[in-house]
């Protein structure tokens, strides 16, 4: 059965409903390992050996976090400036994190209209994502789309706990092998995996 690692970045999850719910309900999924980045290295002094090893012990990974300014907080990004070490990560020799899966699950305050070419925002959320793709792909990684939650300035308690239990829905459907490549390779985003009857059951 596959292991899932979620790398959490929050400065300041007490502000965050949202997340809150989220790690809740995937902490609670057997096969899920939560590694709050924040909460672990509050000097922000990262243990890249120990963070490799973890990865490594993880067949998916999962990049959890709120869209701060079309990206992640920053110790997401010192965590992959550090830990993804070349001939380690990529590069010649670097094929420790080859056929492993990687996606973002983010919280955004936006709508889903707010991210288009005629919206606000301009461009899709899978642009701005498109970092995250390209490092997935340099480390031979297989980059899923994201899962998102919208609108989450103004969404009520009962509605996050709902995005809540699909999220832990999914990845117990990951967890549990119910979830195949032809699931995902046509979808925007990871939310719209409720529509298989794996994940309804």
């Amino acid at each position: 059965m596959p292991k899932i690692l979620i790398q959490f970045a929050h400065p300041t999850l007490s502000k965050s409903s949202v997340q809150k719910t989220m790690e809740s309900y995937c902490r609670a999924v057997k096969g899920v390992t939560f590694n709050d980045l924040y909460e672990n290295y509050p000097d922000l002094y990262i243990d890249v050996k120990k963070e490799q090893q973890l990865l490594l012990q993880h067949d998916i990974i999962v990049l959890q976090h709120p869209f701060y300014w079309y990206s992640s907080p920053p110790i997401m990004k010192q965590w992959l400036d550090l830990v993804l070490e070349y001939n380690w990560a990529y590069g010649p020799e670097g094929n420790r994190l080859a056929g492993k899966k990687i996606f973002n699950a983010l919280s955004c305050g936006g709508s889903k209209e707010a991210y288009k070419d005629t919206g606000y925002n301009r461009f899709p959320v899978n642009e701005y994502l498109l970092p995250f793709n390209q490092t997935a792909h340099l480390c031979k990684m297989e980059y899923l789309p994201p899962f998102v939650i919208h609108e989450t300035y103004s969404m009520k308690q009962q509605t996050i706990d709902d995005h809540g239990k699909q999220y832990a829905s999914i990845l117990k459907a990951f967890v549990n092998n119910e979830i195949q490549q032809e699931h995902y390779q046509h979808i925007e985003y990871l939310n719209e995996l409720h529509l298989l009857s794996a994940l309804n059951s």
